[in-house]
């Protein structure tokens, strides 16, 4: 299935479950804002889902990758709490991640990924993308603490890897969902990141998150291995970087 389409705007949850999806330069939105707590923009459970050059706007819980091997390249992705969420094995590339203004009481978590089983191979791989904050939110980003992940169960695993991470991220990184969950089972990495939120001096000292150093240690997470990628988006003539 296939939708190509210049700058629709789906201003409603938009559910997409058919295999082998495909969209270019579309933007799916919930207008609902901050105020509405959970609005999803864009709920993805389709494998070998490919989205080039789109736009998923929201607040809380904007970008649903469901399940199955999901890729995004070229996008923009908007939200504050746990904006990239759900269970699958998804690979964003060369995206730009923008984080919105949260109400007064909030902080704002990036991603919120969801394996619960060890055995599973799910994850969030962020490469070569950028994290910054959208228009409204860069004159006040240093009042609100802002995370690269939170473990929503736990087996979480999300890495960053050769990334630009704005400022506003905290020294901290990441973030606990509730007490001591999941930090003892959980994977968080960072590898090579650069800008002013990419130090890693300060990071969590969870025994689950681990400062990556070596092409080996981050081999598992190229498009080749993590999502076969290879066999599939080659042929839709999407630009993917196969290594890291």
């Amino acid at each position: 299935m296939t939708l190509k389409q210049s700058l629709v705007m789906l201003s409603f949850f938009a559910g997409v479950s058919g295999d082998g999806f495909w969209a270019r330069d579309i933007t799916f939105e919930n207008t609902a804002g901050p105020q509405k707590h959970q609005a999803v923009a864009l709920r993805v459970s389709s494998d070998l889902a490919v989205f080039y050059r789109c736009s998923i706007k929201g607040y809380q819980d904007s970008l649903y990758a469901h399940s199955l091997r999901q890729f995004y390249r070229d996008s923009h992705i908007y939200g504050t709490i746990d904006f990239i969420f759900g269970d699958a094995s998804v690979v964003l590339q060369n995206c730009d991640i923008l984080v919105r203004r949260p109400l007064g009481h909030q902080s704002n978590m990036i991603t919120a990924q969801g394996r619960d089983n060890p055995a599973e191979n799910t994850g969030n791989v962020i490469h070569g993308c950028r994290v910054r904050p959208a228009r409204e939110f860069e004159g006040v980003k240093g009042s609100f603490k802002t995370y690269l992940d939170r473990p929503w169960h736990k087996y979480s695993r999300t890495v960053f890897l050769k990334t630009d991470l704005d400022g506003l991220v905290d020294p901290k990184g990441w973030t606990e969902w509730r007490g001591s969950f999941a930090i003892s089972t959980l994977y968080y990495g960072e590898y090579m990141n650069v800008g002013q939120g990419a130090s890693t001096d300060k990071r969590v000292r969870w025994p689950s998150f681990h400062v990556l150093n070596s092409p080996r240690e981050v081999s598992p997470y190229s498009i080749s291995h993590f999502i076969q990628g290879e066999s599939w988006i080659l042929g839709t003539g999407v630009p993917v970087w196969l290594g890291i």
